[in-house]
């Protein structure tokens, strides 16, 4: 009889079996649902935090808190359950992080070269890349200029595309509470796009040997 611990395949098998296994100790299993969420869990981090090293510690520290808490899991949505757990730890990281001002989040974004968003799909052309790049980089920093409580609701609500009541069970806040924060913070996205973006379509590019405002 062959002794070996079964070995549990991603592709196989669904969410639910996977959890079921996890709870009865099948590390395998807890490691295939690792396999099968950790795309989820680390952009959820990395668009809270801006920092990828930070969104990597986050998404760590998430899926052992998960391990740890696996069998009181009660549901039918494990990732909602598990991206629950991915914002609170990221926000114990702003807190610690505000704590430590020398090593602060905006330090980690500048010293880490890595792009703070995924890259674009291969196949537009170069002026597509590029303006595409740019409103992603717009919006990452309006998001940024949200109130914690606010952006991570606009990332479970609008990225991650959770019902209200998972999203209130999350942040425990009552659904309506969810709902009047998202219109809030919908409503000051907007108008941080709307401020961004003005200026360069208020200001026509000028030609070459001209000086804007000037008519001979």
């Amino acid at each position: 009889m062959d002794a070996r611990p079964e070995r549990v395949d991603v592709a196989l098998g669904d969410t639910a079996e996977l959890v079921l296994r996890a709870q009865r100790g099948e590390l395998p299993a807890f490691n295939a649902l690792v396999l099968r969420h950790q795309d989820q869990a680390y952009g959820l981090a990395l668009r809270f935090l801006g920092s990828p090293q930070a969104a990597e510690d986050v998404t760590q520290e998430a899926f052992l808190r998960a391990y740890r808490n696996i069998a009181r899991f009660r549901g039918e949505r494990f990732h909602a359950w598990l991206l629950t757990i991915v914002a609170n730890a990221a926000r114990d990281e702003l807190r610690r992080a505000r704590r430590r001002p020398q090593q602060s989040l905006d330090a980690a974004r500048a010293d880490d070269e890595r792009p703070a968003i995924d890259p674009p799909d291969p196949g537009p052309l170069p002026e597509q890349t590029v303006l595409r790049g740019e409103l992603r980089a717009r919006l990452e920093q309006a998001l940024r200029t949200l109130p914690d409580e606010w952006r991570v609701l606009v990332l479970l609500a609008d990225v991650h595309e959770l019902a209200y009541e998972e999203i209130a069970t999350a942040a425990g806040i009552p659904v309506g509470t969810v709902k009047s924060r998202l219109s809030r913070a919908r409503a000051r996205l907007r108008s941080e796009l709307r401020a961004e973006l003005r200026p360069t379509l208020a200001t026509p590019p000028s030609e070459p040997g001209t000086t804007p405002g000037r008519h001979d």
